[in-house]
């Protein structure tokens, strides 16, 4: 009896094949079939996946850890930006990966953390009447703080090699592997808690465990796939419009892109914000999405690149690229610093938001090369204050909370 054999596709075109249904999900809506005008439809989907992520995220921390909470609502929110990214590296588009990365981190940190100290400030003003000297991190908080740290410790490596190959996802998801069973470790949020939540999320807390769960991953499942169908469409209407105005293509993908690709965390951010009481929750939640990009997001990378070219692989960065992400690590780090204190001052808000401006301003005056200035400066303060930090020992900090929460959560396990 004669078998009959289909011809065999070598292994280039089997690898295709197989990630093609994967390469699908983020180019569905080709970016050049978008217009202007679509901003008018995925704005309020963009507003409203926001919310119902949030919600979800708020109800879900009384059965999960907080932080286990806001690690899934980092990255919920940040499906715009792994899609973005997605789309950059299977096209093999390198020059501009690193642009969309290093903006969007920028962002979190050098514009969002100060807007949630004003958020506060402005509620606690009205509240009492007098200022908002200071947002307090809770203990559990330090676990955010620290995990941190590894993450840009590599990335101060992949610059100093200055490449990103298929080998370097594997130690990156490990880190992320690890904060994440570190989150899985704490308790969930304390019940009283559950009158100053929403009217939604209060209700999906208070039902039946059968109703709570649908609620729950409804919230999660709706959220992403609104987002999902209005990220890329979003971003193409903006893109179309840069066009129009001749905006280069690098200040797109680095600017106006992360602001579209991040904007369902602000809103979720200010919405926590605007709750005096989770104002660290919030800045919590944009710490989480930095882990989560500093490894999720970077690792994503070179596989994805890889898996386009049938082979593992990796690509090299330009002089430019290295210097942008030279100068994010740098203000990564400075962030970081400002919360090794365990709480968020109205000084270290304006500071970050001033060096955040600077990038912009300097060089319209003294040229790109001053970025390298700005940079240094950055490193400078980190190691300044490290120094400082290591010589004053304040009572609480994070390293202290940190392990105060080790031995209370996470080691009572070993016996």
């Amino acid at each position: 009896m004669t078998t009959l054999r289909l011809p065999e596709l070598d292994n280039r075109q089997r690898r295709l094949n197989c990630f093609a249904g994967f390469a699908l999900l983020f180019v569905a809506v080709p970016l050049s079939q978008t217009g202007p005008w679509s901003a008018l439809w995925t704005t309020p989907c963009i507003l409203a996946a926001s919310l119902l992520i949030t919600w979800g995220a708020e109800a879900a921390q009384f059965f999960v850890a907080q932080g286990f909470a806001l690690a899934m609502l980092a990255w919920m929110q940040t499906l715009p930006e792994f899609a973005v990214e997605a789309v950059l590296a299977w096209k093999q588009q390198t020059g501009l990966l690193l642009a969309n990365l290093t903006g969007a981190l920028r962002l979190l940190t050098g514009l969002a953390w100060p807007m949630i100290y004003l958020t506060a400030a402005i509620v606690h003003r009205r509240r009492t009447g007098t200022p908002l000297r200071k947002i307090k991190l809770d203990a559990h908080h330090s676990v955010e703080v620290i995990g941190l740290f590894f993450p840009l410790l590599y990335a101060c490596f992949i610059w100093w090699k200055g490449s990103l190959h298929f080998w370097d996802a594997i130690p990156l998801l490990a880190m992320y592997g690890v904060y994440l069973a570190l989150l899985l470790k704490l308790p969930p949020e304390e019940q009283e808690g559950i009158d100053d939540l929403e009217v939604v999320p209060r209700t999906i807390v208070r039902a039946p465990r059968a109703s709570r769960i649908a609620g729950i991953l409804g919230c999660f499942f709706i959220g992403g796939v609104l987002i999902y169908l209005t990220a890329e469409p979003f971003l193409g209407s903006l893109v179309s419009l840069a066009a129009a105005i001749s905006l280069p293509s690098f200040l797109v993908i680095q600017w106006l892109a992360p602001v579209i690709s991040e904007f369902p965390e602000l809103l979720s951010t200010f919405y926590f914000a605007r709750q005096e009481e989770k104002a660290g929750v919030a800045l919590m939640n944009i710490a989480s999405s930095n882990i989560n990009q500093w490894t999720l997001l970077v690792a994503m990378l070179p596989v994805v690149y890889s898996m386009s070219l049938g082979t593992p692989s990796g690509f090299a960065f330009d002089s430019d690229q290295k210097t942008e992400l030279l100068l994010t690590i740098g203000q990564s780090f400075v962030s970081m610093l400002f919360l090794l204190n365990m709480y968020f001052s109205f000084l270290e808000a304006i500071a970050m938001f001033v060096l955040f401006a600077i990038q912009f301003v300097l060089p319209a005056f003294f040229g790109d090369e001053v970025r390298q200035y700005i940079t240094w400066a950055f490193f400078a303060w980190t190691a300044a204050g490290l120094i400082l930090f290591a010589i004053r020992r304040p009572k609480i900090n994070a390293v202290s909370s940190f392990l105060h929460t080790w031995h209370e959560h996470f080691g009572s396990h070993r016996d």
